[in-house]
């Protein structure tokens, strides 16, 4: 048996982010059609195609807005699509946050709110709480990215920073019914995080958003100090009665888009491992864990496998360079394999942005230090730069898919070929 192994990959790839696609998972859980209004809001990456999922299977008039990342819209007819920053807040966030509020105000008991809430909506759902202003906010968003917090952690804070997120959303809605169909892109899937989940009771505290500044040694501006200590500031909690009429649906998993990735591996005679889908912790020493993995496997395997994991690493970002999780975790999973010519893989984040750069992520090959070598590039000095994209770039390995309107979190496999089953190594390309 021989195949491409990039080609296998990257095969698996398409299938974990067609396997979240908005347009096969909203429809199943769509409510009926209520007796009066039906109000579409929403936030994320995947805010726009799962708008126009629900217009193409709704059975009743539509309105509403929802707000998604600039580059990430799609053309809708009822519902209007508003594009601002990710993963920095902007000022069209903040206007997105406000009409989004402002649609919610003022309906009855027989109205229905349909939230549609997916990975980035922390940053795009941006209306700071009262007294606090969307420079603090920005300021204390982009020192935590910077920190290596836990996607949790940095959702914690920026909950209390806000006037619609930790539940506030669904409060606001109030008397009218709240529906939020989710595609959860945090380790674990609980929907208070999804979005700093604007329409789930909040089981943080102003406590632990305080110790989680503290940890990372946060600096914030006054407001954002006295906000934190003043108990009015606190989220609604499990319990509030408030949240009786709201319902909160998880309708897209990263565990669902491992499986399929899974079953292509199968089809193609690998045999597919799922390590997890909620895995966490600083990119390169996941990578360094894997690889080690991924060699104890290799001794004993008497056919091909492929690691599959997702979740979502975390960087901390001393260098200068251009990164993206994924290309970090690559660059280290090459250093720490040294080019052992029986293993392949793949790194992408499922919504096609690896961080804040143009690419999905990158594709690391037997001879990927070797190509780099001959180029004149120190694979371990770009690691220590957390270059991870400059390398991949250099060796023409980035996978560029565009926004995928969609987000489940980071895809990555890892694939084994013990020694019958490898074909020749690919030749040492790379841009010059």
């Amino acid at each position: 048996m021989m195949f491409d192994p990039g080609r296998l990959l990257k095969e698996m790839f398409d299938a974990a982010v067609a396997a979240a696609s908005p347009a096969i998972c909203v429809p199943p859980h769509l409510p009926p059609p209520p007796k009066s209004r039906t109000i579409v809001v929403g936030a994320g990456k995947a805010a726009a195609a799962m708008a126009r999922a629900v217009e193409d299977h709704w059975g009743g008039p539509l309105e509403g807005l929802v707000v998604t990342r600039y580059g990430h819209g799609v053309p809708t007819r009822s519902v209007e699509v508003l594009e601002a920053g990710h993963p920095l807040p902007d000022a069209a966030g903040q206007d997105a946050a406000r009409r989004i509020m402002a649609k919610v105000q003022e309906l009855s008991a027989a109205d229905l709110v349909l939230a549609l809430i997916s990975g980035g909506g922390s940053a795009l759902l941006s209306l700071p709480a009262p007294g606090l202003t969307l420079a603090d906010k920005q300021a204390v968003n982009r020192a935590l990215l910077l920190s290596g917090a836990a996607i949790g952690e940095i959702n914690c804070v920026r909950k209390h920073l806000s006037a619609v997120k930790g539940g506030r959303l669904a409060i606001a809605a109030l008397p009218a019914r709240v529906v939020s169909l989710i595609i959860s892109d945090v380790p674990g899937d609980d929907p208070g995080t999804v979005a700093s989940g604007p329409t789930v009771p909040d089981t943080t505290s102003l406590v632990d958003a305080r110790a989680i500044l503290t940890k990372y040694r946060i600096a914030v501006p006054p407001a954002v100090t006295a906000h934190l200590l003043n108990p009015e500031s606190e989220t609604p909690k499990p319990g509030d009665r408030r949240f009786a009429l709201v319902e909160n649906h998880i309708v897209a998993t990263a565990r669902v888009s491992l499986e399929a990735a899974a079953e292509v591996a199968l089809r193609a005679g690998v045999a597919p491992i799922i390590l997890g889908d909620a895995i966490e912790g600083e990119a390169r020493i996941l990578a360094k864990g894997q690889a080690r993995l991924a060699l104890k496997h290799l001794q004993t395997a008497p056919a091909p496998l492929v690691l599959i994991s997702g979740g979502e690493t975390s960087v901390t970002v001393r260098g200068k360079g251009r990164g993206g999780r994924n290309a970090e975790y690559l660059l280290a999973l090459a250093l720490a394999l040294n080019g052992n010519p029986a293993i392949h893989a793949i790194a992408c984040d499922t919504d096609g942005i690896d961080g804040t750069e143009d690419n999905a992520g990158a594709l690391l090959t037997p001879n990927s230090l070797a190509r780099a070598a001959a180029l004149g590039l120190n694979a371990r000095a770009m690691l220590d730069d957390n270059d991870g994209y400059g390398f991949f770039t250099a060796l023409d390995d980035l996978i560029v898919t565009g926004p995928t309107r969609t987000n489940v979190n980071d895809f990555r496999a890892i694939l084994v070929l013990p020694q019958p089953y490898r074909s020749s190594p690919p030749p040492l390309r790379g841009r010059r």
